[in-house]
């Protein structure tokens, strides 16, 4: 498995050449706005919605979006979806959905789902899409989940 928990904050980090970051509201019409969001952001850096890049990096945000919004919501309190690709990493998607419940992280490397489970596959599909992920918290009381995708 590719995952890994950091200690550093994972924003802001490295100046990037394209980078895209917008607050939700922590409710499932959010975690699909997060989704089509994400898409439009790639097509217009040149990504169109039908290539790997963007179906890969469709999925991701729809994972991590629906489990902020499933098990990171605080009453009140929204969610943030970061786009980035990194000047010195030209060839990597950042993907980063930050909430504000730090207490509850993500088990890494994600176990195993129950055979006849309707569901506790989302982070085994970020796992299979991204070359890197993990989690970095956000203070001072949230976390961020963050995956890293190969540009195509």
């Amino acid at each position: 498995m590719n995952a890994q928990i950091s200690t550093h904050r994972a924003t802001p980090h490295a100046p990037s050449a394209l980078h895209f970051t917008q607050l939700l509201s922590a409710t499932p019409r959010g975690a699909r706005l997060a989704r089509l969001l994400a898409v439009h952001q790639l097509t217009a850096w040149g990504w169109p919605p039908a290539c790997p890049t963007a179906e890969s990096a469709a999925l991701v945000v729809a994972e991590l979006a629906a489990n902020a919004v499933t098990h990171g919501r605080v009453k009140g309190r929204g969610f943030r979806l970061t786009l980035a690709v990194a000047e010195a990493d030209a060839g990597t998607l950042r993907i980063e959905v930050t909430d504000p419940r730090g207490d509850r992280a993500p088990q890494l490397p994600p176990p195993p789902p129950a055979p006849l489970a309707e569901s506790g596959r989302g982070l085994l599909l970020v796992d299979a899409h991204a070359t890197d992920w993990g989690t970095a918290p956000y203070p001072p009381s949230g976390k961020t989940v963050w995956a890293c995708l190969p540009l195509i």
